[in-house]
């Protein structure tokens, strides 16, 4: 009874979804039928992009696998575990990683048989998303967490509940640290109050430290968020609540193909994560830079250029490729000017000049408003 009254008591809509998927599954069976999974094809032919805002989306390709199908069962009894694995999860109000579920389901098939039913973690990932995929959720409403890798200061205060207590976070009084985004920002978290112009999104780490260090984001209200390279799920989310509060997002990153890839997975999202897009792309985010044009712009910085690797190169080419990308002249014209000088900057060298310089550099272009799509 203390079972069941537990799993009433649960009312998310993730447990509530999974319990409908096992139901169905549970009548195609009374039903004399093999029972089925239906899921969202996620390869590179059924990812769209909106006309409009350029974010990317899954199309209206399916795939139905079922248990009695010789090429599927396996793959059908594995993602079964997943789902019965995650029920528990929410019911127990525990957390794990991706890694954790793993080992949870590793040997799970019974002490009796001599058989794993995951030998790689590089199995059960897929069918997660798989899962994100078809009930249109995200793994974090799973209680499941990724590593965090954001930070963030300025004028925000958050309320967390976690672990049966309740947090206030000021983001405006975590010294030199900042506060680091958890992989989930909307299960029991919520903004008390954020007093922002705007939120300004620095790829490196050691930028942000520096612009930190300066107060930037107290002097010219702003937000201030690292991504400490390619952004997180959790940090992608926060961006895009940020955005829904109607807070113009501005996005600084090196002058590269890689650099200004992470701006394209903020804005339109990510291929690999198409299914996910109207919760973590953010269209409306803006570039300031750094562009090949900014070394014409300031002098000193055409003695700071690096040569762009074979990567670069190939990478540039690709993103010439994605037709959300292409259809601004601005980009492209920039992609051009690598391909054609092979050269690249970071925006680490804009403190070349004067360390200061960076914010400088931030408040022209913003005022400016030389910005790219």
């Amino acid at each position: 009874m203390a079972e069941k009254k537990k799993s009433d008591e649960k009312t998310t809509v993730a447990h509530d979804k999974l319990v409908t998927m096992g139901r169905e599954m549970v009548q195609e069976i009374n039903m004399s039928e093999s029972p089925s999974f239906l899921t969202p094809v996620r390869s590179r032919s059924n990812i769209k992009s909106d006309p409009d805002t350029g974010a990317l989306y899954l199309g209206g390709s399916k795939e139905t696998r079922t248990f009695v199908h010789v090429s599927q069962a396996k793959k059908f009894m594995q993602t079964v575990a997943i789902a019965s694995k995650l029920k528990s999860f929410l019911e127990q109000g525990l957390h794990t990683s991706i890694r954790g579920l793993y080992y949870q389901l590793k040997f799970s098939i019974g002490e009796d048989v001599d058989e794993e039913l995951f030998s790689e973690q590089s199995e059960s990932n897929p069918l997660i998303e798989d899962l994100e995929a078809s009930l249109d959720l995200k793994r974090e409403d799973f209680n499941l967490s990724t590593d965090r890798k954001g930070v963030v200061a300025g004028n925000m205060t958050i309320k967390d509940k976690f672990g049966g207590d309740e947090s206030i976070i000021d983001a405006a009084k975590q010294g030199r640290s900042g506060w680091m985004i958890p992989s989930d920002v909307d299960n029991g978290m919520e903004f008390v109050d954020i007093d922002a112009d705007y939120v300004l999104v620095v790829e490196k780490d050691a930028l942000w430290q520096r612009l930190n260090e300066d107060k930037f984001w107290k002097k010219n209200n702003c937000i201030l968020i690292t991504p400490k390279g390619q952004a997180s799920r959790g940090t992608r989310r926060l961006i895009r609540k940020l955005a829904d509060k109607k807070i113009p997002i501005y996005v600084f990153t090196d002058c590269d193909a890689w650099g200004w890839y992470i701006y394209w997975a903020i804005k339109t999202g990510s291929m690999n994560l198409a299914y996910l897009s109207k919760s973590l792309a953010t269209p409306e985010a803006r570039f300031i830079g750094v562009t090949m044009s900014d070394i014409e712009h300031y002098d000193f910085l055409k003695k700071l250029t690096i040569t762009a690797k074979e990567v670069d190169i190939k990478r540039a080419q690709e993103m010439l490729s994605y037709p959300w990308i292409s259809k601004h002249k601005q980009w492209v014209d920039e992609l051009n000017i690598v391909l054609k000088t092979k050269k690249k900057i970071e925006q680490d060298a804009l403190q070349g000049q004067r360390l200061t310089f960076v914010g400088d550099y931030v408040k022209e272009k913003i005022t400016s408003g030389e910005i790219l799509p």
